[in-house]
């Protein structure tokens, strides 16, 4: 191979990885420390059925460690509109639905991020929550999201 096609073939590649680190969901990393190697990371996601809400996870990325990443927190937010054909394509159960899905150890553990709906109070709840018993606890962080103002509202029937 020639200095061209070997030169054109790197640049190409250097230009793909860059292009493809645009992509990633984070947001934001903020180093522990010097003398650590655990920063923490936010994540942008936004649910794949609401597209109006964006849900930003923090979390502890251990990296060359071992640590326990479980802590985590979660805030969503309405980023754009909300219809009720938005609504009509998600689980309506009191389990919702897995919305988002990380891994976040070596030893199993994942992050998961759960939608459910609140139709008395017109609301979307997200449950981020770690698969795997930290210290006798399972860690877990809520979120909400009210339909008020949004096309999404319904005035909710009382049966009082």
């Amino acid at each position: 191979m020639d200095a061209s096609k070997t030169a054109s073939l790197f640049l190409a590649t250097l230009v793909g990885c860059v292009v493809l680190s645009g992509c990633s969901d984070d947001v934001g990393k903020v180093s522990l420390g010097l003398f650590t190697t655990k920063d923490v990371i936010i994540d942008a996601k936004h649910d794949p059925k609401i597209p109006g809400v964006t849900c930003h996870i923090s979390r502890i990325e251990a990296n060359l460690d071992l640590a326990d990443p479980s802590d985590m927190s979660i805030s969503c937010r309405q980023t754009g509109p909300i219809s009720q054909a938005d609504l009509a394509s998600i689980d309506m159960g009191k389990n919702g639905e897995v919305v988002f899905k990380e891994s976040l150890s070596i030893l199993f553990k994942s992050l998961k991020v759960r939608r459910i709906f609140d139709a008395e109070n017109q609301t979307l709840l997200y449950l981020s929550y770690s698969t795997k018993e930290t210290n006798g606890s399972h860690k877990h962080a809520l979120s909400t999201v009210p339909l008020y103002g949004t096309a999404a509202w319904q005035k909710p029937l009382t049966t009082k």
